[in-house]
Order: structure tokens, then sequence, then C-alpha cells
């Protein structure tokens, strides 16, 4: 009967740690897309500073930055829908290079565009919340 015991633990124990890394890995995968935001953010931001791609190193941060972008939104892609993860890396994205682009860039932005960014990201979080789409496979 000990024996049972122990072979019943094991199970549970793997079971437990298959479940906690396939958490793991669909959290890692939100980290992906995080990446994936983040680097398209600073190539965007750097767009303006190749003037033209006539600048190397602000050509080569672009550049790398949208290869990065597209790898970190690839590797989300098998736990998260292509709908979903394009539909949250590109309107979080629009929002957060308004924000770079007012507070380091110098720009302005009306209130109807304030509405836009907002409209935007509360479709993010609704569409990331409430979505049964947004739910890791």
């Amino acid at each position: 009967m000990e024996r049972v015991i122990i072979d019943l633990d094991l199970k549970s124990v793997r079971l437990y740690f298959q479940i906690a890394g396939s958490s793991a890995l669909a959290m890692n995968k939100w980290i992906y897309l995080t990446l994936a935001i983040f680097s398209e953010v600073l190539a965007t931001a750097s767009l303006k500073s190749t003037e033209g791609f006539t600048k190397l190193w602000p050509s080569v941060l672009v550049l790398v930055g949208y290869s990065a972008a597209f790898y970190f939104l690839s590797m989300t892609l098998d736990s998260i829908p292509i709908g979903v993860a394009y539909a949250i890396w590109s309107g979080v994205g629009v929002a957060a290079i308004t924000l770079v682009s007012i507070f380091f860039l110098d720009q302005k932005i009306d209130t109807a565009g304030f509405i836009g960014i907002g409209l935007i990201v509360a479709g993010v979080i609704v569409l990331r919340l409430f979505s049964e789409s947004a739910v890791e496979a």
C-alpha cells in the first residue's frame, strides 16, 4: 500500500509541474509580446533620427528594433491567437508611441487624439480580460 501512495504522490508532483510549467510557458508568451511591443516602439521612435536612412546608427537601431519586434511577436503565436496578439501589439504600440512622441519628441496631441488612444487601450483591455479568444491554449 505504501508503494501506491508514493506512486500517486509522484504523479501528483509530475502533474503539478506540468501545470506550473505550462502556466510559466504561457506567461513567457506575454513577456515575448511585451518585448515585441517595446522593440517596435523603440524602432518607431528612432525613425525620425535616421533622416531617411542616411544616418547609420539610428538606421541600424530601427532595423534591429523592427526585426526583434517581429521575432518576439512570432514567438507568441503558438499560445496567443494571431488576431489577438496583433491587436494587442499594434494597439499598445500606438498608445505607447503616442506617449513617447509627447514626452520625448515634443509633439502635441489634441483631445480627440487622446480619446481615440483611450478607446484603443480600452479595446485591448476588453480583448485581454473578457474575450475567450485571448485565452491561452
